[in-house]
């Protein structure tokens, strides 16, 4: 199906300004979540479901298929061993990153809802991190820290007052093995990472100097 023919099947704000026309693409209830799910690179069905807990699978589906027509995601088929489908987003649907990072450090500030869940995806931790980053408090840092999460891992490097983000192994100056409700605990509320170390929640391996000052480099007041 075209854009165009997409446009005309879906609900539309029928509004010639930038903003009505994008949010006829992405404004559906979980679609920009859906992307944000996919930032750091393709997912399965399951994974993504997994990442949108309070999604059904029938509203994935759909979000899904409406994203795949508007051109904003792919899916393919991958090899054996692990052959399936994959959802990966395309470089239109990449261009939502800055908009997500925004909208991000616009919303981190409000109070989250009484019934909100008390975790964050992975996915969303890494978002979290991202607009939450205070290059002020990083002044002169040049790190790489591999942060090691039950069944994912990601790579941050700061650099030129950024925190740059991939999912990943590679070599780090420093290694942060935890959950992704310990890493809320000491980037957000303030726990101390020896704490978490001598808990047994949290291991880590490399400069851990470096890694409490990059554990501190984070706006706590605009956290998860």
């Amino acid at each position: 199906m075209s854009v165009e023919k997409y446009h005309r099947a879906m609900r539309s704000y029928r509004d010639l300004c930038g903003i009505a026309r994008a949010l006829d693409v992405v404004g559906e209830r979980w679609a920009l979540l859906v992307v944000r799910e996919l930032l750091f690179g393709p997912k399965r069905f399951a994974d993504l479901h997994r990442g949108l807990p309070g999604m059904s699978q029938n509203v994935l589906t759909q979000r899904l298929r409406e994203l795949e027509e508007s051109g904003v995601l792919t899916r393919r088929r991958t090899l054996p061993p692990a052959a399936g489908l994959v959802y990966r987003l395309t470089d239109r649907g990449r261009a939502l990153e800055p908009v997500l990072l925004a909208l991000g450090r616009w919303g981190s500030p409000l109070p989250p809802g009484p019934d909100s869940a008390a975790e964050l995806s992975p996915d969303a931790l890494i978002v979290a991190l991202r607009t939450t980053f205070d290059p002020s408090a990083a002044a002169g840092l040049r790190a790489a820290v591999q942060l090691r999460l039950p069944g994912d891992a990601f790579r941050l490097a700061v650099d030129g007052g950024g925190l740059a983000a991939e999912r990943r192994e590679a070599a780090a100056d420093a290694v942060l093995t935890t959950t992704v409700r310990v890493v809320q605990d000491l980037v957000f509320d303030g726990r101390g990472l020896d704490d978490a170390v001598r808990s047994g929640d949290a291991s880590a391996e490399g400069d851990t100097a470096l890694l409490r000052r990059f554990l501190a480099a984070f706006d706590d007041r605009r956290g998860a």
